[in-house]
């Protein structure tokens, strides 16, 4: 084939009036050659498409394809290699007879056409939609180091993003996440785009199974949901730069605090003034206010966060929930169906009329671990006061008081932890052991004035001078006067 120049030269000469001898002579072409491009008319540029050559593997290549393309569904680790694909060929189509290099090749050349294909189309994102997802970062709480989760919810139209940190990833989490960020937002989001979240829902096939607590949020709420397909992260790709962006920037060094709810309360302000949109050049401030002119308006009542179950609690008068961790009830409960209350960070534990006897922080990991409340074996220890000394009120009660209550006889001691019983269900324990330390004091530690005092405690303090009361001189003088 010649090129474009030499084409142009035959041309060029054959206008200046030169014969087809001629110009094949002083170009060293053949004649037919000049006559061929003398005679093409389209010199327009054609596509570069390689013609696919006979090959003896040709009789084989949908079947390997087969193998190949069934490997997307398979753990990357048990897919079909090349090598396996050419021992496969030996052993169930006799009459293969080809090389291993050959079948390498079309392996190779047919793995980067299946990644090709693996392309991303850009999606268009409306104000009031978000994107909801886990992250996972170290903490000290309390002074102790572990690792927690975190709840992104970005909104890729302006960038802005929310994060909330909890114990796992369960439903509870969720809920009282998003719960939270609607409140500070001032609004309901129209559209969260979620993975396969275990603690939402889970999206298998076509079909959809939400857990019951997110349903009820839903319809509590009335915002729409949509899974992303599974092993499809670019669905979401904004709020998983999120969750990175979060955990360099705002978890470096690692976050200390005491109280995880205040800490998350903190966290809502983190981001308020994100600076420029990488993209739409305007402030992500600016942009966020649009999302949330989108919002829906927060219901007429809060939605309470909370799986209510029934658990049998064990001879202890402890129930086992997650499989691994231990909450204290009464000792009374011990062998029966006690109501449990499931939150975010805690656990709530109810009598038989549905009133609250004791609150745990809700406890996460694989370790076993027990949480104990000595203040719900009040009544039992009021019934078996001989164990006093080994019991655990015992340690929880301040120093002073322990003493004196040591050295009571057994019926005023009976009585002393029947007060505190009894003190506990309307106050604080510790507003109760207040009222009583401050009643051993004055001498006064009968159950009458321990109640007054707990009341003033709780009601006015101590220290707070009595007020004023109404002018009786009107009376003095009556009296005065009637003799």
């Amino acid at each position: 084939m010649l090129t474009m120049s030499k084409i142009n030269e035959i041309r060029e000469s054959f206008e200046q009036g030169k014969k087809v001898s001629q110009i094949a002579r002083e170009l060293e072409v053949d004649e037919k050659t000049v006559r061929k491009y003398l005679k093409q008319e389209d010199f327009s540029p054609a596509m570069p498409i390689a013609e696919e050559r006979i090959s003896r593997l040709d009789p084989y290549k949908l079947l390997i394809q087969q193998w190949m393309d069934g490997d997307i569904s398979v753990w990357y680790k048990q897919r079909h290699t090349a090598q396996r694909i050419y021992d496969r060929l030996k052993a169930e189509c006799p009459e293969f007879d080809l090389s291993y290099p050959t079948v390498q090749r079309f392996v190779k050349e047919y793995k980067r056409k299946l990644q090709q294909t693996k392309t991303f189309q850009e999606l268009v994102w409306y104000p009031g939609e978000a994107q909801v997802d886990f992250g996972e970062a170290d903490f000290y709480e309390q002074g102790v180091l572990c690792r927690k989760k975190y709840l992104t919810v970005s909104f890729p139209y302006s960038n802005r993003g929310f994060y909330q940190v909890f114990g796992g990833e369960t439903s509870e989490c969720v809920c009282q996440g998003l719960k939270d960020i609607f409140e500070y937002i001032g609004g309901v989001v129209r559209v969260l785009v979620f993975d396969n979240a275990t603690g939402v829902g889970r999206r298998i096939g076509e079909q959809i199974r939400e857990a019951q607590l997110f349903q009820q949020m839903r319809a509590h709420y009335g915002f729409l949901v949509r899974f992303c397909n599974p092993n499809t992260g670019h669905e979401k790709g904004n709020v998983e730069n999120k969750v990175g962006t979060v955990r360099r920037n705002v978890f470096v060094p690692i976050p200390s605090f005491d109280q995880i709810e205040v800490y998350n309360r903190q966290l809502l302000e983190t981001g308020a003034t994100e600076g420029i949109h990488y993209k739409k050049g305007r402030p992500v401030a600016e942009l966020f206010q649009d999302d949330q002119r989108s919002l829906k308006p927060l219901p007429s009542y809060p939605f309470n966060v909370c799986r209510f179950m029934y658990v049998t609690a064990d001879s202890y008068g402890k129930v086992r929930l997650d499989a691994r961790h231990f909450y204290s009830t009464c000792p009374e409960f011990g062998e029966t169906e006690v109501l449990v209350g499931v939150k975010a960070h805690t656990i709530e534990i109810y009598d038989e009329r549905g009133s609250l006897i004791v609150t745990h922080r809700r406890r996460f990991g694989e370790d076993r671990t027990d949480s104990l409340d000595y203040r719900t074996t009040l009544v039992t220890l009021t019934k078996n006061v001989g164990a006093w000394k080994n019991s655990g009120v015992r340690e929880m009660i301040p120093e002073s008081l322990r003493k004196k209550m040591d050295e009571l006889s057994r019926e005023d001691l009976r009585q002393t932890v029947r007060t505190i019983s009894k003190l506990t269900k309307s106050y604080s324990f510790e507003t109760a052991i207040a009222a009583l330390e401050e009643g051993f004091r004055t001498s006064r530690n009968g159950f009458c004035d321990a109640a007054v005092l707990a009341a003033r405690m709780q009601n006015f303090g101590l220290d707070t001078p009595p007020e004023a009361g109404p002018d009786l001189s009107s009376y003095d003088q009556l009296l005065k006067v009637g003799g």
